[in-house]
């Protein structure tokens, strides 16, 4: 039987201040994940990361509907595959199940490819591959 693998690879949150959590996190003493960027930083949490886009950028890269940012929770759940082949098997099981396509599979800017979906609670979850700690 066909499943979509159980585990998170990513949690990402949108900030309104990217400088004050870097900030607040190297506060903490953590370290920055390898690949982080000027445009967004993210934290080894034990196998999953936690990271951090400005607010505006991770709604216009996991919306594809024009809805107002503030319809919108700031944060999107990550499963990282790897090929696009586990990607079109994954987006095709979480649409049978019920998920709503919030934006198309597309190559980004980052080097890899991703759709973004939701659940029916609009949680939304970003299914990528070529990104950082890509499993099955």
């Amino acid at each position: 039987m066909r499943k979509i693998p159980q585990h998170l690879s990513i949690i990402s949150l949108g900030t309104n201040d990217l400088d004050a959590i870097r900030s607040f996190y190297a506060g903490w003493g953590w370290t920055e994940a390898d690949g982080s960027q000027a445009t967004w930083c993210a934290f080894d949490v034990g196998g999953t990361l936690l990271s951090f886009y400005s607010m505006e950028h991770l709604a216009e890269e996991a919306s594809a509907l024009p809805r107002p940012v503030t319809n919108w929770g700031g944060y999107t759940l990550a499963l990282n595959l790897p090929s696009e082949e586990a990607l079109a098997e994954v987006l095709e099981i979480a649409l049978a199940a019920g998920a709503r396509l919030t934006a198309e599979p597309q190559r980004r800017a980052w080097g890899g490819t991703s759709a973004y979906i939701s659940d029916p609670d609009g949680n939304c979850w970003e299914l990528a591959t070529g990104g950082p700690n890509p499993t099955a």
